[in-house]
């Protein structure tokens, strides 16, 4: 079984390595985050590391609570005054850093840094694959309160990665590589192509 934190090290070690591949226009590019880009999402996946308790807190209570609307409001601010190449040294410097997510644990930093990795990658339409194991770690962890917080409907669908053992749900099947069912888990919807089976076209974008 891999191990989560040597796991969090080396998605943020990718992600830095790609990232300083990418362009001027790249990293204005969208993501499969609605509403932002490459930027907004780096400056929201590094704010743990460059953000006070005092500020984050600060900011939660400007945004009255919601935590979302807090976090969206950060990822651009820090977006409009860092550059990319901040953005990225915000990554490389932190690969280390022992922030988790509250209650999340290794698993829950990992399940933050890879999504977000894949709403970069495959919104940009690059192939980029994580290693599946490092995938089936966030996947094992799943639980119906972490699909209820992205308020992804997966009734009558069942999952099937065709590159790992993993499945979820019953009914209407929809086949795809386990990086790409575990957007679909997180209510993102997908290039076409990337998903097989009846179930497919529900959570394909249209072409």
């Amino acid at each position: 079984m891999p191990n989560p934190q040597a796991e969090v090290r080396a998605e943020r070690a990718d992600q830095a390595d790609l990232l300083a591949t990418l362009t001027p226009e790249q990293w204005h590019a969208p993501t499969l985050c609605a509403g932002w880009r490459v930027r907004e999402v780096i400056a929201h996946t590094t704010m743990p590391y460059r953000t006070s308790t005092a500020r984050v807190l600060l900011d939660l209570a400007r945004a009255r609570g919601d935590v979302n609307r807090m976090a969206d409001r950060a990822a651009r601010r820090d977006a409009a005054r860092m550059t990319p190449d901040r953005l990225i040294a915000a990554l490389r410097d932190n690969i280390d850093h022992p922030w988790t997510p509250p209650g999340g644990g290794a698993e829950g930093a990992l399940s933050h840094d890879l999504i977000h990795g894949l709403d970069i990658t495959v919104g940009l339409g690059l192939d980029r694959r994580p290693p599946p194991e490092r995938v089936g770690l966030v996947l094992a962890g799943l639980r119906p309160r972490n699909i209820g917080f992205f308020g992804t409907d997966l009734t009558g669908v069942s999952l099937r990665a065709t590159d790992l053992d993993w499945t979820y749900g019953s009914g209407s099947p929809g086949r795809g590589a386990a990086q790409d069912l575990l957007l679909v888990v997180c209510g993102r919807r997908l290039p076409p192509g990337r998903l097989e089976g009846p179930a497919a076209r529900r959570f394909t974008t249209a072409a």
